[in-house]
């Protein structure tokens, strides 16, 4: 598997893997996603700010995620100081050709090391209230449950917030 930092070609097969994953997530209930984001827009604009990544195998993108600082102000709603900066996941997605072969770990163990190399030690992500494999996976890789709240891009869904603090 080859980690890197996602290219403007790539857009087309970012938005087959999504396609693939929105139904999916649908059907179990999971509406953070649909057929209009995330779109080619917001992963041209990840990318014109280098912080969309993708992960290859076999020259195919089996997943993608975008690694900012960018916070929801809805997450002083659980307590968290959106004053500090960290690195925030967003935007990420497995192939469903590729599962089951640890592709989000390996995202978010990037998301730890774009943090360290700009020496931000505090992670924080979000997930659908609903997405339950992302649920069990953030505690499984040492993020903190903080709480859930709503979003206002997105007022009829709760979303549940995790943080984890590296070590310096």
């Amino acid at each position: 598997m080859n980690i890197r930092l996602a290219t403007l070609n790539d857009i087309e097969p970012i938005m087959q893997l999504v396609a693939e994953v929105v139904p999916l997530m649908n059907a179990s209930g999971n509406f953070q996603w649909n057929s209009t984001y995330p779109n080619a827009g917001v992963f041209t604009g990840d990318i014109n700010q280098n912080q969309l990544w993708v992960a290859e195998i076999d020259g195919q993108i089996a997943g993608v995620t975008a690694i900012t600082t960018d916070q929801q102000a809805e997450y002083a709603n659980v307590g968290m100081d959106i004053t500090q900066t960290a690195i925030v996941t967003h935007r990420l997605a497995v192939s469903i050709h590729h599962r089951g072969r640890r592709i989000a770990e390996a995202l978010l163990l990037q998301a730890e090391k774009v943090a360290l190399e700009r020496e931000i030690y505090l992670l924080r992500i979000d997930t659908n209230s609903n997405n339950k494999a992302t649920r069990r996976l953030f505690p499984k890789m040492g993020y903190e449950f903080m709480g859930d709240t709503a979003f206002q891009f997105r007022p009829n869904l709760r979303f549940y917030c995790y943080e984890k603090v590296l070590v310096e």
